[in-house]
């Protein structure tokens, strides 16, 4: 491989084509059909289906083939299928559908509006990660450029990871022998400590979510009739709350919401934290005097990654500030996000939060829990030694560093189906999700440099991939 030629290759490939393309896709609002339930009549998932499509159909791949995959009141899937050398097949996986807007974007930037600042692209979406397809098949065409052989490859993109993956297992299954028997898997969904060298993920965790309703009262009434009366639905939410989490230190009561850490994931998180030390937490953007959990960086990544986490993401029944009577409100509703460890059973999960969250409410209060998103998460098989060579070798042929490996705190559903469908398969899950690029908040960004050399990282592990198989 000419390591430079790769390079010049996949570094005009994203100037001339790449970035404009995402330029305009950032310009249209396909929310995830979780924040759009009206998105078959808003028509953007598939204007971007259709802009992806072209894309691909525009930079064609020697034995190609491109499918649109509908089923009836599911979200569309893109498939590409490009052949390759020999009987073996990897499968690439990335996602098209974005989170919401999220309130707090600068001034001069906006989830919909690209705007490119130094060697940021900003934008819903660009890094979350609608690069995925256009990386994935541009170190493909950067290979067949050089003549050099890779396996079939199989391409999925989908439109409903940000709302759980519901809608994948019975495209999955409706493809059946079609997709192959991966013996790699790549997926280009996650994130990265920093953006100097290759990150490769090594566990995800699993996800829990659900609205906790506390209602107390039909109607609102006036607080000086009823206050010291009737329980605040407030209240009584927080005592719920403290029946799954101690409020102070952050820590998830319940043994159901743990697994036990396994040695080798302690001992990467060690070599993570002293590579990346405080700028682990240095990257958000506190308020005043706040800060960490703790300063431990390697338990700050044990924390995001191999431990149970809530956060309110939501809440009705409380009226805006400047609109707020002096009245005691009827009810509160909370939506939750349990985050759990990759080896916690999602579904076991779920029963036992609705079980601790409804039982014996406090004043026989009305309460109730509907878990309505979760996902189990997913711990990756053994390096196999080609890969974490080849990874070695990518990460220091296109970064000037050696590779680093470390759990993701997100979730992505289509990885622990993988698992469980391709137990003999290796998984290079990466991706460029690092420190500021803020995914699903505000001024989430692409970091072009590290995107393009993490393309050129693909390109070489997919190469090694063919070499390794021909051996």
């Amino acid at each position: 491989m000419d390591i430079a030629a790769l390079q010049n290759f996949v570094n005009r490939r994203w100037d001339e084509s790449i970035v404009p393309t995402l330029m305009d896709y950032i310009r249209i609002p396909n929310k995830s059909p979780a924040f759009d339930p009206d998105w078959q009549a808003h028509g953007f998932i598939d204007q971007v289906i259709e802009r992806f499509h072209q894309w691909a159909l525009d930079h064609p791949l020697r034995g190609m083939q491109i499918d649109v995959v509908r089923l009836a009141g599911r979200t569309p899937l893109l498939k590409i299928d490009v052949a390759g050398q020999g009987d073996d097949c990897v499968l690439m996986y990335g996602h098209l559908d974005k989170q919401p807007e999220m309130a707090g974007w600068s001034q001069g930037l906006g989830p919909w509006q690209p705007v490119i600042r130094g060697d940021k692209l900003y934008g819903r979406g660009a890094a979350d990660d609608g690069y995925a397809m256009f990386a994935g098949l541009s170190a493909l065409a950067a290979l067949q450029e050089q003549g050099i052989p890779h396996a079939r490859c199989v391409m999925l993109i989908e439109a409903c990871e940000e709302s759980g993956s519901y809608d994948l297992p019975p495209i999955i299954e409706h493809l059946g022998d079609r997709i192959g028997n991966p013996s790699l898997v790549v997926a280009l969904d996650s994130g990265c400590g920093n953006y100097d060298q290759l990150w490769c993920t090594t566990s995800l965790r699993g996800l829990v979510g659900g609205t906790l309703r506390v209602a107390v009262l039909t109607e609102g009434v006036h607080s000086g009739d009823a206050g010291g009366v009737v329980p605040c639905s407030f209240r009584i939410a927080r005592m719920l709350l403290s029946r799954i989490e101690n409020e102070q230190t952050g820590e998830i009561l319940s043994p159901a919401f743990h697994c036990a850490i396994p040695s080798a994931r302690q001992k990467q998180a060690a070599a993570a934290a002293a590579i990346l030390d405080g700028s682990l937490y240095r990257k958000f953007p506190f308020a005043g005097g706040a800060g960490p959990i703790t300063s431990d960086p390697t338990e700050l990544i044990l924390n995001r990654t191999w431990r149970p986490a809530l956060s309110i993401i939501g809440a009705e029944g409380l009226p805006p500030a400047a609109n707020a009577g002096n009245v005691l409100r009827p009810f509160t509703e909370l939506k939750l996000s349990l985050r759990v460890p990759p080896l916690c059973d999602a579904a076991a999960a779920a029963a036992e939060l609705k079980s601790l969250l409804e039982r014996d409410p406090p004043y026989g209060a009305k309460v109730s829990f509907e878990p309505n998103w979760g996902s189990s998460g997913w711990d990756a098989p053994e390096l196999a030694t080609w890969l974490e060579q080849s990874l070695e070798r990518a990460s220091r042929d296109f970064f000037g560093k050696s590779a680093a490996y470390m759990g993701e705190g997100g979730t992505i559903p289509f990885m622990g189906m993988l698992g469980e469908r391709f137990p003999q398969a290796q998984f290079l899950i990466t991706g460029v999700l690092g420190p500021g690029s803020n995914a699903h908040g505000p001024n989430e960004f692409l970091h072009l440099p590290a995107a393009k050399r993490l393309t050129c990282c693909v390109a070489q592990v997919i190469a090694d991939h063919f070499r390794k198989a021909q051996s």
